[in-house]
């Protein structure tokens, strides 16, 4: 049973400590409702191919069917749901093939936005990535798993917007989008685990030495250890 997102009320006013009322806009309805739509793709409470039942899960999160039918077609934008004639909407499902092309597409991405990043992304803008890291060890050391998982994917999502790129920006967003199931479960078990977040450790030290090549080496093997860590599932 998906646990309720209390928002059967959003789109409606709600109380405030003083006493008066604030707007739940219909755009934080929707935003939210694809957040923890997404997470339970992420997740596997929604596993590859199976049926998002509007009604099964507007029940379930307390939500009507228009703001959830507009959620569904958002994650279709991202690829990680199709619309499927006579069947609805369904988890998108990526073959072993699928899988290993894009990791194999967005390591090469990867190793050219380390190499731009390195020259190009200012001192303040390396600071913030070494914040998300050190929160994101944070985070492996008391074991919660989707809250690291989602800075990981954020500085990877740093270090390409830092290339200063916007074209490799835009590829590189759709990739991950599909992707990340499949980077969820690279993380599963604890040595897949430590060892993905080593390779992190390598990443940040090769860019607060603002040595491209060793950034887009230590990313690129990075990408090809997922495909090892993943293939098994997939």
């Amino acid at each position: 049973m998906v646990e309720s997102l209390a928002i059967a009320g959003a789109g409606r006013s709600a109380a405030t400590p003083d006493g008066g009322t604030r707007r739940i806009s219909r755009q934080s309805l929707h935003d939210t409702l694809v957040g923890h739509l997404r997470d339970m793709i992420i997740e596997g409470q929604l596993p590859p191919g199976s049926r998002l039942h509007e009604g099964q899960l507007g029940e379930e999160l307390g939500v009507s069917r228009t703001p959830l039918r507009e959620a569904i077609k958002y994650l279709a934008s991202e690829g990680l749901v199709e619309l499927v004639q006579s069947r609805g909407a369904v988890v998108k499902r990526f073959d072993a093939k699928d899988v290993h092309d894009m990791l194999v597409v967005i390591g090469n991405l990867e190793e050219l936005a380390g190499r731009l990043c390195c020259r190009n992304a200012s001192d303040a803008e390396i600071a913030t990535i070494r914040a998300a890291h050190d929160e994101m060890t944070r985070l492996y050391g008391i074991g919660d798993r989707l809250a690291y998982y989602k800075l990981n994917q954020e500085i990877h999502t740093l270090i390409v917007r830092y290339s200063g790129n916007e074209a490799l920006s835009h590829v590189h967003a759709t990739l991950q989008m599909r992707l990340k199931r499949i980077r969820f479960i690279g993380h599963e078990g604890p040595e897949r685990w430590a060892a993905a977040i080593a390779e992190h450790e390598e990443m940040i030290t090769a860019l607060e030495r603002r040595d491209g090549d060793a950034l887009a080496e230590t990313l690129g093997r990075h990408l090809r250890n997922a495909w090892e860590r993943v293939k098994g599932a997939v």
